[in-house]
C-alpha cells in the first residue's frame, strides 16, 4: 500500500503542474481501479452479489464516508487559514480508528505501536504545518466544521471497511461497488463544472492511467492490511506517514521547499514508522 502511495500522489501533484482538471484526477483514482478490478474479480470468480443490508453499508461508505470525505477536505483545505491545519486535524483520524477497533473490534494495541502512531500524527503535523505560510485571503470560520467532518468521514470509511470485510463481503465486491457510485458521482461533477475527458493531451492521458494503476494496488493492499492487521490503525497511521515522503520525492522531482523543520518531521515519522512495524 505504502510502495504505491507515494508515487500515486507524486503524479497527482505532476497532474496539476501540467494543468489536469481535480475532477479528472478524483476519476482517475475511481474508474481506472474500477474497469481493472472487473475483470480480475471475474477471474478469481469472486461473487458480486450482496445482502440489502450490505449494499446499505456499501452505499453509505460510497457516498457519506468516500465522495463527502473528499469533498469536505477540498473545501477545508481550501477555506483555512493555512491548509496544513486542516490536514494535520483529517489525517489524525488515525487515532480515532485505532481507539474505535480496540473497542468494537477486539483489537490488540501495544506500547510500542501507541507511540509510533502517536510518532507519526505529532511529526507529519510539523511537516504539513507550515508556520511562514500566508493567511489564505479566502479563510472561512467553516473550515474547521469541513475538517472535522473529514476527520469523521477519514475515521468511518476505515471502520465501514473493516465491518464489511467482517460481514463476509470480499475485497473485490467492496472495491467494485464504491468505486462504481462514487465514479457516476464524479461524472455528475464534471458535467455541472463542464468538465471534459475528451480534451486531455497525451502526457495528461498516461498520467491519468498511471494514477488510477497506482490507486488500483493501493486500495486493493489497504484493504488486505485491514483484513489481516492487528488493529486496522495501523494501516491509517503508515498511509499517513507517505506525507514525509511524498515531501522527499516532491523535493528532489519538483524541487519543493525543504527546510530543517520538514526535515525533522521526516526523521521522526520514520522513527514512528520503525516503532509500529517492528
Amino acid at each position: 500500500m505504502f510502495a504505491c502511495s507515494v508515487p500515486a500522489y507524486l503524479l497527482i501533484r505532476r497532474a496539476t503542474i501540467v494543468g489536469m482538471p481535480l475532477a479528472i484526477q478524483n476519476l482517475a483514482c475511481f474508474l481506472v481501479p474500477l474497469l481493472l478490478y472487473i475483470p480480475l474479480a471475474t477471474y478469481s470468480r469472486t461473487p458480486l452479489t450482496v445482502t440489502a443490508y450490505q449494499l446499505i453499508i456499501l452505499i453509505m461508505s460510497a457516498v457519506l464516508f468516500s465522495y463527502l470525505g473528499a469533498k469536505f477536505s477540498l473545501l477545508s483545505m481550501q477555506y483555512a487559514p493555512n491548509p496544513g491545519y486542516s490536514l494535520v486535524i483529517s489525517k489524525s483520524y488515525v487515532v480515532f480508528t485505532t481507539l474505535f477497533a480496540i473497542i468494537f473490534f477486539h483489537a490488540t494495541l501495544s506500547f510500542q505501536a501507541a507511540i509510533g502512531v502517536a510518532f507519526i500524527v505529532a511529526f507529519s503535523a510539523i511537516i504539513m504545518i507550515d508556520p511562514k505560510k500566508k493567511q489564505s485571503s479566502h479563510t472561512r470560520s467553516i473550515w474547521l466544521p469541513l475538517t472535522m467532518a473529514t476527520f469523521f468521514c477519514w475515521g468511518m470509511l476505515a471502520v465501514a471497511s473493516k465491518y464489511l470485510l467482517d460481514i463476509g463481503v470480499p475485497i473485490y465486491t467492496r472495491l467494485i461497488y464504491i468505486l462504481a457510485i462514487v465514479s457516476i458521482l464524479i461524472f455528475v461533477d464534471m458535467k455541472k463544472e463542464r468538465v471534459t475527458i475528451t480534451r486531455m493531451s497525451l502526457q495528461q492521458w498516461v498520467l491519468f492511467v498511471a494514477i488510477g494503476v497506482l490507486f488500483t494496488g493501493f486500495n486493493y493492499f489497504m484493504q488486505l492490511g485491514y483484513q489481516v492487521a492487528p488493529n486496522i490503525g495501523y494501516i491509517n497511521a503508515v498511509n499517513a506517514a507517505s506525507i514525509a515522503f511524498v515531501t522527499v520525492g516532491a523535493t528532489i522531482l519538483f524541487h519543493d521547499e525543504f527546510n530543517i523543520r520538514k526535515f525533522v518531521g521526516v526523521i521522526g515519522v520514520i522513527a514512528g514508522l520503525v516503532l509500529l512495524v517492528l
